[in-house]
């Protein structure tokens, strides 16, 4: 991940026309932070954890990102995301750079007690680098809204009531509404103006779907709300498929009871990795990253790619889609929606007011369609796919906010 990552952004330097000097400048991240997580389980013996964050750029703003639990967190990969991440909120625009982190953890073989209390200890040795004007996690894999009350509260224990510490809190601890949501909008949204340009509505195409989380399941019902037609949805289990378009409501009736999409009796089952390859007009990878190979590319049948994943794209596959033609909706601008209502999150936490779910989502709407067209425009001009072009957006946004803060002659570079 690291290392396409760095691909993706030496592509957009290339066009930019960016010195080896301030490659480097751009790609070093600005900190990074590894602690030792000391606790003591249900059992009384010591459970011995690593957390990480990694800040990589500061230039326009507090630094934002998620915080991941999973056992297979580690310092590259920390980084990758968090360069991901600074280039993602200049995209849309939103007054952050990048972040990311989080603990070498297998949450399902924790007790709440046990997981309250790692989390606690995080943050007690992560303080003096995370508030409202540094940085601010928010949910990530296997992090949720509780996660980031205890993260809140911890902390306030240190710097006072600082609900603004974190994104993605519960409604009742300060969240805000149409957080939940977010991602799975923004991704409908995005995928919206790119069928504009195509003359065409949501009305008019047929959806395969990787992944029915919280992402996959809300594009999907706000995709057939507008007439889209989900054909097929796979996950880690299972697939389900119909050809007249899946019903999305009963699907996630069934989802969450069973957990999978797996034994959906309204659909036919198949294969999930099927699901890459369906017979499908949009393709929306919505779960794990990596999945889109140099192996399957060539047998993609979408002519639309949206990634509403991290990073689910090799730059080998990435290189396939261009040269077959393949519109891809790269995931700094597809999955931004997420990032965007943390924004606004963080921003009524700071002011101490509330908006409602209308202006939300009205709000959401304007930056998602703001951020397409601006990295469209881009790719006209530069003559270039939409993901060199998310990548040169970004950059030049980041770039120029660092050149100018002091006096350095390179910030020409960047206009």
């Amino acid at each position: 991940m690291l290392e396409s990552s760095h691909v993706y952004f030496h592509q957009a330097a290339d066009v930019l026309g960016l010195t080896p000097k301030l490659r480097d400048i751009l790609l070093a991240p600005f900190r990074i932070v590894k602690v030792v997580i000391v606790t003591e389980g249900d059992d009384d013996k010591l459970k011995h954890h690593y957390g990480y964050r990694v800040q990589h750029n500061r230039a326009r703003g507090p630094m934002k990102g998620g915080l991941r639990f999973h056992p297979s967190v580690n310092e590259d990969e920390s980084i990758a995301l968090a360069n991901l991440m600074t280039w993602k909120t200049a995209v849309v625009n939103v007054p952050y750079g990048g972040a990311k982190g989080g603990i070498n953890c297998d949450p399902s073989q924790l007790s709440i007690k046990e997981l309250d209390a790692i989390t606690r200890t995080f943050v007690g040795q992560i303080k003096e680098v995370i508030g409202p004007t540094i940085d601010i996690p928010a949910p990530d894999v296997n992090t949720n809204a509780q996660v980031m009350g205890w993260i809140m509260d911890e902390y306030s224990k240190y710097a006072g009531f600082s609900p603004g510490v974190v994104t993605g809190k519960p409604l009742h601890l300060f969240g805000s509404e149409g957080r939940e949501e977010a991602t799975g909008r923004g991704v409908t949204i995005v995928l919206e103006e790119a069928l504009k340009e195509q003359n065409k509505t949501l009305a008019d195409v047929t959806v395969a779907m990787q992944g029915f989380g919280n992402v996959g399941s809300f594009a999907a019902k706000l995709m057939a709300a507008a007439g889209a037609k989900i054909v097929a949805v796979g996950d880690h289990l299972g697939g389900t498929s119909r050809a007249e378009g899946l019903d999305v409501e009963a699907l996630s009736t069934w989802v969450r009871e069973h957990r999978s999409v797996k034994g959906f009796p309204g659909g036919d089952a198949f294969h999930s990795s099927d699901v890459l390859t369906w017979d499908a007009d949009v393709l929306i990878p919505a779960a794990l990253g990596d999945v889109l190979t140099e192996e399957n590319a060539k047998d993609v049948r979408a002519k639309i790619i949206v990634e509403a994943a991290n990073a689910p794209t090799t730059p080998e596959a990435d290189a396939i889609f261009r040269q077959r033609g393949i519109l891809v909706v790269p995931d700094i601008l597809a999955n931004a929606g997420g990032v965007t209502v943390s924004y606004f999150e963080w921003a009524q936490n700071i002011q101490q007011f509330c908006w409602d779910i209308d202006r939300v989502r009205i709000e959401l709407t304007n930056h998602m369609q703001k951020a397409y067209h601006s990295v469209a425009a881009a790719a006209k001009k530069h003559k270039v796919d939409l993901r060199t072009a998310a990548f040169v957006l970004g950059t030049q946004r980041v770039g120029k906010a660092a050149m100018s803060r002091r006096h350095y002659a390179e910030a020409r570079d960047f206009v």
